[in-house]
């Protein structure tokens, strides 16, 4: 099982911008975003401090958050990391699997990945991140490049808005066909 202390704090800044970003957006009434805990198991409880010094994850998670955006169901993991590759051993298998039974309710999934060096931000539709998946199923890089993703997406920032992603979510929107 994963230890919750050796990896659980990886990407909390990021996660931190993007409750920020859905809090703003649940106050404009633009969308209703919220961040799904995963259950953990407390092993060490430090009682003077109060807080949690291990634990251990008691079930896989899905994605880190799911919403509403005027009437369109969305889900999506929050990813970043160091350079311009990212790993896709970062997505699990169970969470490509929800992301694609969510898709075919009608719902859209996608990744924001932060590339640090960069300082950018980027949507990652499914159909995108299923594509990269599948390239590595069949031998190839197991992988995607920053210069890979579709630069329409590259998610800009706001004084109002620090992670302004409904505009590529709309973008997206309106590259799908009529079902």
């Amino acid at each position: 099982m994963p230890s919750w202390n050796s990896r659980g704090l990886r990407g909390s800044m990021l996660e931190e911008a993007l409750n920020m970003t859905n809090e703003q957006y649940r106050k404009e009434h633009l969308a209703l975003v919220q961040k799904i805990p995963t259950p953990i198991t407390p092993i060490n409880i430090d009682k003077e401090h109060r807080h949690i010094t291990l634990a251990y994850f008691e079930q896989k998670s899905t994605v880190d958050y799911i919403g509403n955006v005027q009437g369109v169901p969305i889900c999506f993991d929050a990813k970043e990391c160091a350079g311009e590759r990212f790993a896709l051993q970062n997505i699990h298998e169970h969470q490509m699997e929800y992301m694609q039974d969510f898709e075919r309710q009608d719902g859209i999934a996608f990744l924001i990945v932060y590339f640090k060096e960069a300082g950018a931000y980027y949507y990652v539709p499914f159909r995108d991140v299923k594509r990269f998946w599948d390239r590595a199923a069949e031998g190839g890089r197991k992988s995607f490049l920053r210069h890979e993703l579709d630069q329409d997406y590259q998610i800009r920032t706001s004084n109002q808005i620090f992670i302004h992603y409904l505009d590529a979510l709309s973008r997206d929107l309106e590259s799908r066909p009529e079902s």
